[in-house]
């Protein structure tokens, strides 16, 4: 059902649908959904884990500029890689407060979701400074940016390693912010498939082992992500 809908509502032709499958499209935005809890401001299905970087020709040691430029040299694959209807908008985007200066690299719009994305990228770990770093980035664009009609802006921080544990401890999800992994070098179709399932079994064990804690705060967000999806719905 989820490749159906995503089929529908982007116009994937056949290659780009194979495409989609192979690279377990539906698998990472279920890894990237397992971070939301009942009190998010992130809707499902928008942001993927990890996210695959490979076709933009970075390989061995490059900056986050080398990154940056990629993406735009090829913003065509990285929206598909992305999958929500984005569109480009703005690149180091400056924000001015109490005299001191701050840059977010990317600015999409996402007609689907009617609302800006901010999209942050990092070289290291994720710490938590980006946290504070991306909620100051999401406040300035909802004050300044955001239009009539629109929703509140969503965030997403890109890294090469995180640890999901953690993630949900610090549930960013409830200020609109999302982490994800991006590779880079796209393993062997068998590693490849190891892996994700890997970290997909990794995940739903977590859900389990929290299933059986007496904390009803978080028993609701177990139950809050096995809810239905909108895939789910037709």
């Amino acid at each position: 059902m989820y490749y159906s809908k995503d089929a529908i509502i982007h116009r994937l032709g056949k290659r780009d649908l194979r495409r989609q499958i192979i690279r377990k499209a539906f698998e990472r935005h279920e890894i990237a959904d397992t971070q939301l809890t009942e009190q998010s401001t992130v809707p499902f299905n928008v942001f993927k884990d990890p996210y695959l970087l490979d076709t933009l020709g970075l390989r061995g040691n490059f900056l986050e500029t080398d990154l940056e430029k990629a993406i735009l040299i090829d913003l065509e694959k990285f929206i598909l890689e992305f999958g929500n209807g984005l569109t480009f908008a703005k690149r180091q985007m400056h924000m001015t407060m109490d005299g001191d200066d701050h840059t977010l690299d990317l600015l999409f719009y996402s007609r689907p979701l009617k609302r800006l994305v901010a999209i942050e990228l990092k070289l290291e770990k994720f710490r938590l400074a980006f946290k504070g770093q991306m909620e100051f980035y999401l406040k300035w664009l909802n004050r300044f940016e955001r239009q009539d009609g629109e929703n509140e802006p969503i965030g997403l921080i890109l890294c090469p390693h995180a640890n999901r544990g953690t993630l949900e401890l610090f549930e960013l999800d409830k200020f609109g912010v999302t982490v994800s992994e991006f590779w880079t070098i796209m393993p062997s179709k068998a590693e490849f498939e190891r892996k994700i399932n890997e970290i997909m079994n990794e995940v739903k064990e977590r859900l389990e082992r929290r299933k059986s804690l007496p904390i009803r705060s978080i028993r609701k967000q177990i139950d809050y992500f096995y809810e239905s999806k909108d895939y789910e719905d037709d």
